[in-house]
């Protein structure tokens, strides 16, 4: 198991990609059928934490926390706690399948719309034709409808959960429902399904590595996202300003 560090408050594991699709594995084929929760936090997700209780306490419960985003990667170095490299929910996703196209792997989607979930159950079984997808269900449903949700994913028995549906909703539904969902891997993948889907282009390699991802995803959803993205920036921002100043100043007077 990785090394868990903190980083302004929220806690990660400091694990590569290749070593998350390994753990994933290992809880795949281990004898107790037990479930894992994996939560990626970007620098929205950190910051909602900070307000939002319960998604603090869904990210300081699960089992591993990775770094989806190059600006965390480049925070965690300047405060001297460095993760050794992003681990997204789309590529993350993206590898798991390729994986398990190669080891075997069965899948249950929840998420998106129903049109988006069918094409994205097409692209799976065109593109990894080995894995099988136990299950599927859109992200449309609400409070009375947990226990029968829950009911069919876990009488699904797939291996891994992806969840497709938006923060802070995901993580604290799949932590809330974890034990009984009893699926070894449980993972949220945010907007990836209708990325592999086709619906919303992924940025550009150059923007990913630049850390401008979020600002291709604005461009993309503007009313979704801009209050998601500018607001939180800036806090994020604010934030990360304290903290280095007061590390310098604590530097200072040693």
């Amino acid at each position: 198991m990785s090394d868990r560090i903190d980083l302004l408050g929220c806690p990660f594991d400091s694990i590569t990609e290749d070593e998350t699709i390994e753990l994933v594995f290992e809880w795949k084929d281990a004898r107790e059928r037990r479930s894992h929760h994996i939560i990626t936090v970007n620098v929205a997700i950190l910051m909602m934490a900070r307000d939002d209780a319960k998604l603090a306490s869904a990210i300081e419960r699960a089992d591993l926390v990775v770094v989806d985003g190059k600006p965390l990667v480049w925070t965690s170095r300047w405060l001297g706690a460095p993760v050794p490299e992003k681990v997204s929910g789309v590529d993350l996703m993206r590898r798991l399948l390729e994986a398990g196209n190669e080891r075997g792997l069965s899948v249950f989607l929840l998420g998106t719309t129903q049109e988006r979930l069918d094409a994205l159950e097409r692209v799976i079984r065109a593109k990894y034709p080995n894995v099988t997808i136990a299950g599927a269900r859109n992200g449309y449903f609400k409070v009375p409808d947990y226990a029968e949700v829950t009911k069919q994913i876990r009488d699904a028995k797939a291996d891994l959960l992806l969840v497709g549906m938006p923060a802070p909703f995901k993580e604290i539904w799949c932590e809330e429902q974890r034990e009984a969902l009893a699926t070894p891997a449980i993972l949220g993948v945010g907007g990836a399904f209708d990325v592999m889907a086709g619906f919303v282009p992924r940025a550009p390699r150059l923007m990913q590595e630049a850390g401008l991802e979020w600002a291709w995803r604005l461009a993309m959803e503007p009313k979704k996202l801009w209050k998601r993205y500018l607001v939180t920036n800036s806090a994020f921002l604010a934030l990360l300003g304290r903290t280095l100043a007061a590390r310098r100043f604590a530097l200072r007077r040693r």
